[in-house]
């Protein structure tokens, strides 16, 4: 399956903290708690793409630095393809992760210039589904994707209003709309209505990291919760959004059904987060198939 990805790549640092917040001291000594590789959310769901079998057109921008030649290396040595990518950046963004035991994450992230930069849909081919992520240069380019009739999906992560200016653009434009319960400001059953009412998404999905997931099926009106996967070790949470959203669309794209999807994808994102860094820990589909049976999803229909 060929599926296109527009998004951010980066270079990521990983920091093994001792806990939130975090007490002043001089230096510390964390070993082999301090990580660095290529990430970002339009990386990170290329790769896990490609470790699904799926072919993957991806579209980003780099610098034309040392650690955007850092990127372009390990796309290559991913297997995905560098055609789209364009190096007219001020320099590579680049971001820092803290982690703590527990598996909660701070990240900072600098994105240079990147958010002045913009795709021109007339360019980009579509063909099946698109993941478009929700950074300024894809704007017009879900627009585009959305009108040409492919399937369109974002993740808009953390967001506290159905209104949120930022993310209109990609939220009116979705098929597959995902989000994270980091932020929201009511019930989730109730967000998530709302937002159907507003924009009339197919199916948004709801991350609640140990909590499960939400899906509520645009076509049918039913919103299901999916309790976690169990049986799983938590090293750090990073990218498990981006891991759900991933496998999510490369299911869908096959024809599963959106909880049949979701609970596949809960498995991927289970597995991956057993690892450190955003892009590291991804299995294959024979593997998900194997560990589905002992992950114990349940699946409830709420009123």
């Amino acid at each position: 399956m060929k599926l296109l990805v527009s998004g951010l790549l980066n270079i990521e640092t990983t920091v093994a903290v001792r806990g939130f917040p975090i007490n002043y001291y001089p230096i510390d000594y964390p070993f082999f708690g301090v990580n660095s590789a290529v990430s970002g959310v339009g990386y990170n769901i290329a790769k896990a793409l490609t470790t699904l079998s799926d072919e993957v057109q991806l579209l980003s921008f780099l610098g034309s630095d040392d650690e955007g030649d850092r990127v372009m290396t390990q796309l290559t040595r991913d297997g995905i393809a560098c055609d789209g990518v364009t190096r007219t950046l001020k320099s590579t963004p680049t971001s820092v992760v803290l982690y703590d035991p527990d598996g909660r994450r701070q990240i900072y992230c600098d994105l240079k210039d990147i958010q002045e930069q913009r795709i021109d849909p007339d360019t980009v081919t579509f063909d099946g589904v698109a993941a478009i992520c929700n950074i300024n240069f894809n704007r017009e380019l879900i627009k585009t994707a959305h009108k040409s009739g492919v399937l369109t999906a974002t993740d808009v992560h953390v967001l506290s209003s159905i209104d949120d200016d930022y993310n209109r653009d990609f939220m009116e434009n979705a098929d597959i709309l995902f989000l994270s319960d980091e932020a929201l400001p009511c019930e989730p059953q109730i967000f998530l209505r709302m937002l159907h009412e507003r924009y009339h998404n197919r199916v948004i999905v709801l991350g609640m990291g140990g909590k499960g997931a939400m899906l509520l099926d645009g076509e049918s009106g039913k919103l299901f919760h999916l309790s976690a996967c169990q049986n799983i070790k938590v090293v750090n949470t990073v990218g498990a959004g981006d891991a759900l959203f991933a496998a999510f669309l490369h299911f869908t794209a096959q024809g599963l059904s959106p909880i049949d999807a979701l609970m596949r994808a809960q498995v991927f994102a289970g597995v991956k987060i057993g690892t450190d860094g955003a892009s590291n820990g991804f299995c294959t589909e024979a593997e998900i198939e194997d560990r589905l049976p002992s992950m114990n999803i349940s699946v409830e229909e709420l009123k």
